[in-house]
């Protein structure tokens, strides 16, 4: 059987997809695709001037794509809320959420403008908060779906539920990891919660492996002129952006997909290579955890759904 590519995404004409961080990376190769297949593509970024250049990219290798740029910062829950009640007002219904969007920042701790720790809030928060305003449009769609980004780094995470916000122990890589960790719990229990409420709506999940991606370089910015290098070193170690979107593009796309299915590349360790179901972490898994998480993002969100 030959590896599934973008060749196998069937027809989207008629579909309404958001991508969260479809300006750069793996966000913007995931719109690209979903365009060229004839979805209407709302590209959600919290810089609307690289969300318009990339759209005028996108349309130039797709004439006649259907896009839309509207701003979203998931550091702010005031954004998130406008962003999905200007989705509500303009659009109706949403058939496919992609929750792309990623931060990693290897510096010193920052906050959300609600006081979060940056990664926990940007990666878990939003989205969570996200995925609950936009639900309501979710289920009014077309075998809707929505689709959670992992990481491999999920796998040696811990979630600490004394400390969620790292703030007395706080370590940029293992808070990144942590809220990566986060949102794999979260699409897991988002699954959970929709079947148990007979909802429509399918949650899956992917993980892209080591892409080349510009979080690498952003990540290492605060370490100067040593940082770039090891960013620069970094890039050679990883696959293709257009490869490793496509466990994305599958969980979004792909016919048979099951409510909690997680697709990542098949390779070494999972870092690159053809895509092919992935597991989760034992943690990630765990309805308990699961449960807990929830609880905890709908108080500190105040967004509460299922």
């Amino acid at each position: 059987m030959n590896p599934w590519n973008t060749s196998d995404i069937p027809d989207q004409t008629g579909r309404l997809a958001i991508v969260t961080g479809a300006n750069s990376g793996l966000g913007r190769v995931t719109a690209t695709e979903l365009a060229r297949h004839g979805a209407d593509v709302v590209l959600a970024v919290r810089n609307v001037v690289a969300g318009e250049d990339a759209a005028r990219d996108i349309s130039s290798a797709v004439p006649g794509a259907k896009l839309r740029v509207r701003r979203l910062d998931l550091a702010s829950l005031a954004s998130v809320r406008a962003f999905a009640d200007g989705v509500a007002e303009e659009l109706g219904r949403v058939d496919l959420l992609v929750n792309n969007a990623g931060l990693v920042v290897l510096g010193p701790r920052r906050t959300t403008s609600d006081g979060f720790e940056l990664h926990l809030g940007t990666n878990l928060l939003g989205h969570f908060a996200l995925t609950g305003r936009l639900l309501p449009l979710l289920a009014r769609g077309e075998a809707p779906r929505v689709v959670s980004l992992s990481s491999i780094t999920h796998k040696t995470a811990h979630l600490d539920f004394d400390d969620l916000m790292s703030e007395r122990d706080y370590r940029a890589a293992p808070a990144y990891g942590a809220s990566k960790l986060a949102t794999t719990v979260f699409g897991l229990e988002l699954d959970r919660r929709l079947r148990a409420a007979g909802s429509p709506v399918l949650s899956a999940l992917a993980h892209p492996g080591i892409s080349g991606t510009n979080l690498t370089p952003r990540a290492w910015a605060d370490r100067g002129r040593a940082g770039r290098w090891i960013a620069r070193l970094g890039l050679l170690a990883t696959q293709p952006v257009e490869q490793g979107a496509l466990p994305q593009l599958r969980a979004a796309t792909a016919p048979g997909v099951r409510g909690g299915q997680f697709f990542g590349p098949g390779g070494f360790r999972e870092m690159r290579g053809r895509v092919v179901e992935a597991p989760a972490s034992a943690e990630a898994a765990d309805p308990a955890v699961g449960q807990r998480l929830w609880s905890v993002a709908q108080e500190l969100t105040g967004v509460t759904y299922l």
